[in-house]
């Protein structure tokens, strides 16, 4: 190789290093993984005089309501009759009896955008707050998680998707066109039917099974019309996509002889639009800038079906190749693809990981960043045996003397192994495929898993966060319990000079944010003298800031900002 040629290949495997690292290193805006609560009114906690006619729930991002997702309780555990409904991003929550005194518990369950379930509850008394509250189903994580069965039969769609299209797809592409390589088309050509096969089975089951994980509701639901209707029209377009077009691709396919332009082309198409059809639903419809993410997640499933569909296609045809020039060209021609898609899978997943998970904690501190980190082993793995495929066995084959050379016979010269060395090349790819389904697999499971962080429950949280300020000659404390995501207390306990305590002009005003994300003004009640507690609910962990303003005189109205850390 000239020296040219080993500079054009270092400076692009440079190139391909220094994407990866501004993706991994670069800023990143915290995805959102799920639709995240941020008001409610009334508040988490709040004691009205009169039951409200309408509860209202506010998040960040459009979601779906379920049928029976709604509850409202009394402290009773009796249920209240009410109804539901929703508009983009708010839930609306109408009370349709009249309730007497005593707490209310509204138990919700919504789809976010993303298609994973998301629950709740919201408390607040009518009167004055009851002495014991008894309400059934009030877990907010209850039947959230995805179902086993459900990753499992996810990860065998993948599987029979990208074997599917990636052999239909090496048949057309890399296969010469002589009557050669007929015998090879003849057995792939089953192959690819056998796994569009096994993708419409996985990808049909799996739409009953994300009906019930989304809903929450039992197997015996599934006879129920209301369990199919609720679910959003993508479940079921994004199956049908990708078995229509694993069915134009396998069925396209022909028998032994090369194809002509037009089933070439019948068969490339139904590839990429199976392929293409995923990249629509999951976490990538939740993540920032959505087209651009999804475009870039179409890339990434192109490269692994090309991947995983060309190596199961060589360990089948290889030993028909072997007998002539054919397989050192196919697998010659293949390789030089690999390193292409090698670079599209690097760079797209690590981008993927970047705009999904957000974070570095995601990715630590989460399940969904634990399942990724073991897929990425594994697909180290896949890359170390396509690396001694590629630097290893195929200089062997190239030169290798091909079935009935005879050897040389010249004085001084090492006599070469007889036969064409595919055993080996085979052996090698079918475990590099095995390392891919593995690697599909538990793509299966991280589709329905969050990347959010485990919210910090009361009880693990740190002590009460408080921070001091001074309002003129007003010594301020303020204190945030607990500091974690979800309900919280804000506090605000004012003293003079002598640690009495003391009172402003007007009570004062607090008001919460952090970053993108503003609660607006705390809504405080007076507790005792100097002391004054709003209810509020932190949707997010992360830099939350208090802006504390007080009127001290009729002329001053100093204003502070604190700001406290939420895991």
């Amino acid at each position: 190789m000239t020296s040219r040629g080993v500079g054009r290949r270092s400076g692009s495997w440079l190139l391909l290093l220094a994407v990866v690292c501004a993706l991994l290193l670069g800023p990143a805006v915290s995805a959102s993984a799920h639709a995240t609560l941020v008001r409610t009114d009334p508040a988490h906690g709040a004691v009205l005089e009169t039951a409200p006619e309408r509860i209202t729930f506010g998040f960040n991002e459009s979601v779906i309501g379920v049928p029976t997702g709604i509850k409202v309780f009394d402290a009773t555990g009796e249920e209240v009759a009410s109804s539901a409904s929703v508009r983009g991003s708010e839930l609306f929550v109408d009370l349709d009896e009249e309730v007497g005194e005593g707490t209310l518990v509204v138990v919700w369950r919504l789809v976010s955008e993303d298609g994973h379930p998301i629950g709740g509850s919201l408390s607040f008394s009518v009167g004055a707050p009851s002495d014991v509250v008894d309400v059934p189903s009030a877990d907010a994580d209850a039947g959230t998680d995805a179902p086993f069965a459900l990753g499992l039969v996810r990860g065998l769609g993948y599987v029979g998707l990208l074997v599917a299209a990636g052999v239909a797809a090496f048949t057309v592409l890399f296969l010469p066109r002589d009557g050669g390589a007929d015998r090879s088309r003849a057995r792939l050509r089953p192959v690819a039917r056998v796994a569009a096969g096994v993708a419409a089975l996985g990808w049909g089951l799996a739409v009953p099974l994300v009906a019930l994980y989304q809903l929450g509701v039992p197997a015996s639901a599934i006879t129920e019309g209301s369990t199919w209707s609720a679910l959003a029209p993508g479940e079921y377009a994004v199956p049908a996509v990708v078995v229509a077009g694993l069915a134009l691709a396998a069925g396209a396919l022909p028998a032994s002889a090369a194809p002509g332009r037009a089933r070439a082309t019948l068969v490339l198409a139904g590839s990429v639009l199976a392929v293409t059809a995923p990249a629509f639903t999951g976490h990538t419809r939740a993540a920032t800038p959505e087209a651009l993410v999804v475009g870039v997640d179409v890339l990434h499933l192109a490269a692994g079906t090309m991947w995983l569909g060309g190596l199961v296609a060589i360990a089948l045809v290889l030993g028909d190749l072997a007998r002539g020039d054919s397989g050192a060209v196919v697998l010659g021609r293949f390789s030089a693809w690999a390193a292409g898609l090698l670079a599209v899978l690097v760079v797209a997943g690590t981008f993927l990981a970047w705009r999904i998970a957000g974070s570095w904690d995601a990715l630590l501190d989460s399940g969904y960043g634990a399942l990724l980190l073991v897929k990425v082993l594994a697909a180290l793995v896949a890359v170390a045996i396509a690396a001694w495929n590629r630097f290893a066995l195929l200089p062997r084959l190239r030169t290798a003397p091909r079935p009935g050379t005879k050897p040389s016979t010249k004085p001084g010269t090492k006599q070469r192994d007889r036969g064409f060395p595919a055993t080996p090349l085979v052996r090698t790819a079918l475990a590099e495929a095995g390392v891919l389904v593995v690697v599909l697999l538990v793509t299966g499971f991280l589709v329905d898993r969050s990347p959010e962080t485990a919210a910090t429950s009361v009880e693990e949280s740190a002590a009460t966060a408080g921070e001091d300020v001074v309002l003129g000659q007003i010594s301020a404390r303020i204190a945030l319990d607990p500091p974690a995501v979800g309900p919280a207390t804000l506090t605000i306990t004012m003293t003079d000079a002598l640690g009495e305590p003391a009172e402003g002009y007007e009570a004062p005003r607090l008001s919460l944010r952090s970053g993108e994300v503003d609660l607006g003004e705390v809504q405080v009640a007076s507790l005792a003298p100097g002391v004054y507690a709003g209810e509020v609910v932190l949707p997010t962990g992360g830099e939350w800031e208090v802006q504390v303003s007080l009127r001290t005189t009729e002329f001053d109205n100093p204003v502070r900002t604190v700001t406290f850390r939420v895991p």
